[in-house]
């Protein structure tokens, strides 16, 4: 079941007509200011205006939070992260996650955290074109932090043992920020 023609030519034309619509929703009459009816796009009665976390003029802000990754179990072998990340969101753009781990020893495995380039990668935890962002060294005492300053999807994993962490040790998980309700 592929994608016809028609059906793309079906999909630009919603599109179009779409972008006109909101294009032209709050377009000003003639000698009158754009807020002029004041409803409509941008100007709706629908919900209060500075109740909106987005609106200017929103006091309701929070500074970006720090998350220790798994909370006290830290970065470790066997624990399902992405409950944790379900349990623990949402997370917001400049948010932080303090990933700790022990360093290597003769008793501790050795962990690492490897930010994936996409979902493809993150199921498969193939690690070809994998950044590594903490070596298994930077995890001892206040951790590794790694800010969240974009808003894209960021898949994490441990890299360690060729992705073996990541494939049966559940050492894996994803976060999408939001726009924060805060100023930044």
């Amino acid at each position: 079941m592929g994608f016809t023609c028609a059906q793309g030519v079906l999909t630009l034309l919603v599109l179009t007509a779409y972008m006109l619509a909101v294009g032209t929703a709050s377009r000003p009459i003639a000698g009158r200011p754009a807020n002029y009816w004041n409803f409509g796009f941008n100007h709706s009665f629908w919900g209060p205006r500075n109740g909106h976390p987005f609106h200017p003029n929103n006091n309701n802000t929070r500074p970006p939070k720090k998350f220790i990754v798994g909370g006290s179990d830290h970065w470790r072998y066997g624990f399902n992260y992405t409950d944790w990340a379900l349990n623990n969101g949402p997370f917001y753009v400049n948010d932080t996650l303090v990933f700790k781990y022990d360093p290597p020893s003769k008793t501790t495995f050795p962990h690492s955290v490897y930010l994936l380039p996409n979902l493809r990668s993150f199921l498969t935890c193939d690690l070809s074109r994998a950044e590594q962002v903490a070596t298994v060294a930077q995890g001892g005492g206040e951790g590794f932090e790694f800010v969240l300053k974009n808003w894209w999807p960021h898949y994490f994993v441990c890299g360690e043992h060729d992705g073996l962490h990541c494939k049966e040790g559940m050492m894996k998980f994803f976060v999408m920020p939001l726009l924060g309700p805060y100023h930044g």
